[in-house]
């Protein structure tokens, strides 16, 4: 088996920053499992590959614990060790005020958003820290509403707010496995999900007013670069915003 290539996880693969930053990692040398619900969308991102041979494609529910677990056994029968987990795959909810948010949906934003990120890093550092030599990078997916929400964001919100808990723990107990962990915390990336701010977007004043958005690949360069230190140094906190979104002064 050769062990040559490193090898990456990327949750949320078909689309997105999902994408965008499993091309980039498998532009850069790396072998990498696509993970997300839909296949069809993944084998789009596998066609897009630079190298097709080196994706991976691995249909997964990450807020399911045994799907999760599928995805990395293969990933260890096939590969034999794990270099890079990027912890991207989210959801949001409507944008509604909080007492009109159903419970159902709330679930489902925090099961895919904060569940499934604790899944997937339980998985990735059991093996980062089994195999030989230990050691790996997690890199989870934040966002700038970890630090200031939109109006009626609160499930989105609150599960990105715990996310920076999670990476500070993963950092903190991964330190006798040389296992790293950092989150890149994203604002207005061009994706499908940022296309209604060119139209306008509530503001925390109750304007509606359009938003800058900025092109994804900036940020898959910016996983690429986390993700290639070596693991005695560790990108711990990274913002990456259009320049010109209303985030610094936000409400």
């Amino acid at each position: 088996m050769s062990t040559e290539l490193k090898t990456a996880v990327v949750t949320g693969a078909g689309s997105g920053i999902g994408r965008a930053s499993a091309l980039a990692l498998i532009a850069a040398g790396y072998r990498v499992a696509l993970a997300g619900r839909r296949r069809e969308a993944l084998e789009e991102t596998r066609a897009l590959a630079a190298e097709v041979g080196r994706a991976l494609v691995v249909p997964t529910d990450v807020a399911d614990s045994g799907s999760v677990e599928q995805l990395f056994t293969g990933i260890s029968e096939q590969f034999g060790r794990l270099d890079l987990l990027f912890n991207n795959a989210g959801m949001g909810a409507p944008a509604v005020p909080l007492d009109e948010l159903a419970v159902e949906k709330w679930r489902e934003v925090v099961d895919i958003n904060l569940t499934g990120s604790f899944l997937c890093a339980r998985q990735a550092f059991r093996m980062m820290r089994h195999q030989d030599p230990c050691g790996g990078r997690i890199i989870n997916n934040g966002s700038i509403s970890a630090y200031a929400p939109r109006p009626f964001s609160v499930a989105y919100t609150a599960t990105k707010h715990a996310i920076t808990g999670l990476t500070r723990c993963i950092s903190l107990d991964g330190r006798p496995y040389d296992i790293a962990c950092g989150q890149i915390d994203i604002g207005n990336a061009a994706t499908e999900m940022t296309m209604r701010m060119a139209d306008g977007i509530l503001q925390a004043n109750g304007e509606v007013a359009p938003e800058p958005t900025m092109a994804v690949d900036n940020v898959a360069s910016a996983v690429v670069y986390m993700a290639g230190l070596p693991l005695d140094a560790n990108v711990q906190f990274m913002t990456i915003m259009a320049t010109k979104m209303p985030f610094v002064g936000r409400g």
